[in-house]
């Protein structure tokens, strides 16, 4: 699976972005999608992540209520919606898919929150 990872930018405290994430096959041949982020210095860690065919969506503690995973699924891609963001937030993300036992990874986007 080829992912193509799009939305990163510069915001301030506060605002909003919307990453995207579109696969090259048919999502429903997908298990699970989401995304990781990398800050600087620190180790990847899971930030959101579903079950393309099922409903339990997990969310890091530190973006519940901020971050929500949203479908699209005729476009083959799921999005990740930030708002409220943090200066904390700053980081590399990293979409996945997950097809059987295999995991593909998106190139990373750069978000970067600062005033």
């Amino acid at each position: 699976v080829q992912l193509q990872a799009s939305g990163g930018g510069l915001v301030q405290p506060g605002g909003s972005l919307k990453l995207s994430c579109r696969a090259s096959v048919d999502i429903w041949s997908i298990n699970g999608m989401g995304w990781y982020r990398q800050a600087p210095g620190k180790q990847r860690e899971l930030v959101a992540g579903l079950v393309i065919a099922g409903s339990p969506t997990h969310y890091e503690d530190s973006v519940k209520g901020r971050f929500t995973l949203l479908r699209e699924y005729a476009q083959n891609t799921v999005h990740l919606q930030m708002n409220s963001l943090k200066p904390e937030d700053t980081a590399v993300y990293y979409c996945y898919a997950d097809q059987g036992k295999n995991r593909s990874w998106g190139q990373g986007t750069l978000v970067t929150v600062s005033s």
